[in-house]
């Protein structure tokens, strides 16, 4: 089987989109058509990355005083923060500082994962 970019593409998307704390630990099937529709959109894959941050952020770093959010049950949910990436994106370095505030939330939810 030849591994093709489209497939990398959507493969390195939906790894990004599972690690996140309050994501599904599965993808879907539309999850997945939707990945390959971006890469056929050509949106840039440090643009879906930074979006998946940001809208992850915004969501598990609010203040603990407001009430929880629901889960987060498709990919779908950040197309509007990837849209606003792609119009405003983020300094140099915000991404990898936002993901290094979601690591330990993500590992907490790989553990919760593991004892099931």
């Amino acid at each position: 089987m030849r591994i093709t970019p489209s497939h990398l593409y959507v493969e390195a998307v939906i790894r990004d989109y599972l690690w996140l704390p309050g994501t599904p630990r599965r993808a879907s099937r539309q999850d997945r058509r939707l990945a390959a529709s971006l890469y056929e959109q050509a949106v840039p894959l440090p643009a879906v990355h930074a979006a998946l941050m940001l809208a992850a952020a915004r969501r598990t770093l609010r203040s603990s005083h407001l009430m929880p959010l629901p889960p987060i049950r498709t990919l779908h949910y950040f197309l509007p923060v990837i849209e606003e990436i792609l119009h405003n994106p983020p300094e140099p370095g915000y991404v990898e500082y936002l993901a290094g505030k979601l690591k330990p939330f993500a590992s907490q939810k790989t553990a919760l994962l593991g004892e099931r």
